[in-house]
């Protein structure tokens, strides 16, 4: 019988940014790193980049590198947004960004507020332009995403499900039922999906998350989820190591009752 093994992705930023508490996430299970590009600089990035190879090799276990693009997003002082009226998805910027990441040859690229399918291959011509090969993360966080899901889904090499900014769209009511659809056409077409945003916030401050929370983070596996995703848990928070491990311990529980229930799963 084969195991699920959903994989915990966590973000990278000052709160995990050295190589003994990436080298405790790793041990924790944490399997891929995100590098959240809306923040920060190439600098600091490759820092953290090298900080990871440390950890990586004290812990004797790869962990694959996110570099999430920020596209056409607009800082503010209570979050971010997005330039609505702008046609090309990626920047001048992102073009840096992505030739960064393939110099250091990073796993996979997230694409930010993807709109159609057109920016998926768009994004990929790029990549290839500039001599990579990195599978796409399609982000779903617009309205005009869940309107083209289905032709995304099949441009795209994984799915990301970005409920922060999905939830400024839509009502936010909604988003439980628009996360299963989503992961069910995702699944449908065969492609990984990733949960994430607020799956563990109340962490950022305290040591252990609330019981809505877990409940959160299970609903996903046993929707189907191949990734749960910790974002200002681990970039900013105080407990980095112990929300890597919490959402470990809560993968393998619910994993456990979804063979459990299905003692035939190959």
């Amino acid at each position: 019988m084969k195991k699920l093994n959903a994989q915990i992705i966590a973000t990278i930023g000052p709160s995990s940014a050295n190589s003994e508490k990436l080298y405790e996430m790793i041990l924790s299970g944490m399997d891929l790193a995100r590098l959240n590009f809306g923040w920060g600089n190439i600098e600091e990035h490759q820092k953290h980049i090298n900080m990871l190879h440390e950890a990586e090799e004290k812990a004797a276990k790869k962990i694959p590198i996110i570099v999430d693009l920020p596209g056409p997003r607009i800082q503010k002082k209570s979050g971010h947004t997005y330039n609505k009226d702008e046609t090309v998805l990626l920047t001048a910027e992102d073009e840096k960004y992505i030739e960064f990441g393939i110099k250091n040859s990073i796993k996979y690229f997230a694409l930010s507020y993807v709109g159609n399918k057109n920016d998926v291959l768009s994004c990929r011509n790029l990549i290839e332009r500039l001599g990579g090969q990195q599978p796409i993360i399609a982000k779903i966080e617009r309205q005009k995403a869940l309107e083209n899901l289905d032709e995304i889904v099949e441009a795209s090499d994984a799915i990301m499900i970005a409920r922060g900014d999905l939830g400024e769209e839509v009502a936010i009511e909604t988003i439980p039922f628009i996360q299963e659809e989503i992961i069910q056409k995702a699944k449908g077409a065969g492609k990984p999906v990733i949960t994430a945003t607020q799956m563990m916030l109340s962490m950022t401050e305290h040591p252990i998350p609330t019981r809505a929370e877990v409940t959160d983070v299970s609903h996903a596996i046993l929707q189907g989820s191949d990734a749960v995703m910790l974002s200002d848990e681990t970039a900013s928070g105080k407990y980095p190591t112990e929300s890597v491990a919490i959402m470990k311990r809560i993968v393998t529980e619910s994993e456990k009752h979804l063979l459990n229930n299905n003692p035939n799963q190959l």
